[in-house]
């Protein structure tokens, strides 16, 4: 799996203030309180390990509550994903190659959404977190123990909950930042916005 960092960008003098790592898992709670689902554009930078250079892509992200994802990617890398709480499924390629993978049940979808159900009042095991606010964005950055895929996972989001940028690091050293524009949240999505057919 990934890592996913998500970071402010900003650039100036704004410096970052550390906040405990329960105020920024509780904004981030009543931020996505408020919103069902959400559509954004997104540009998302790939670096591999075993490349020198990262590959540039464009495309789209859905959400819906509690545990569904879809992702486009254009053309070049033209590819779909479709994560329902632990099964991704993906096309690819010109012959629009289907693979399947099923996630642990701790690193569904679900799961991390239930933990952000009820007022936080105690840090979640099995995780190290760090949490910063500059200039109104907050940055959450999650780092799962033991034999988690993902090394890290940061995300950037202003206090209403939406998403401005987000990294994925694998512990292979692989890693994704999307950084999210045109977000509109609430538009009503259904199963079939989420389908890969």
């Amino acid at each position: 799996m990934v890592t996913l960092c998500l970071s402010s960008g900003s650039s100036g003098s704004a410096q970052a203030r550390s906040i405990s790592p329960l105020d920024g898992l509780e904004a981030l709670r009543k931020g996505f309180s408020g919103i069902n689902d959400f559509t954004a554009e997104i540009t998302q930078e790939k670096r591999l390990k075993l490349m020198k250079r990262s590959m540039v892509m464009t495309g789209t992200v859905r959400f819906r509550k509690p545990d569904q994802f879809y992702m486009e990617i254009n053309p070049p890398y033209a590819a779909r994903m479709s994560l329902r709480d632990t099964v991704i499924e993906q096309s690819s390629g010109r012959e629009g190659e289907k693979n399947r993978i099923i996630l642990p049940p701790d690193q569904g979808l679900k799961q991390w959404f239930s933990k952000l159900a009820a007022p936080v009042k105690t840090l979640p095991d099995g995780a190290v977190i760090q949490a910063d606010l500059t200039s109104g964005l907050y940055t959450l950055a999650i780092a799962p123990q033991g034999k988690s895929q993902i090394r890290e996972l940061t995300i950037a989001f202003q206090e209403d909950g939406t998403v401005r940028r987000l990294t994925i690091t694998e512990q292979n050293g692989d890693r994704a930042t999307m950084t999210f524009k045109k977000v509109r949240r609430n538009v009503g999505l259904s199963e079939k916005d989420f389908r890969l057919d």
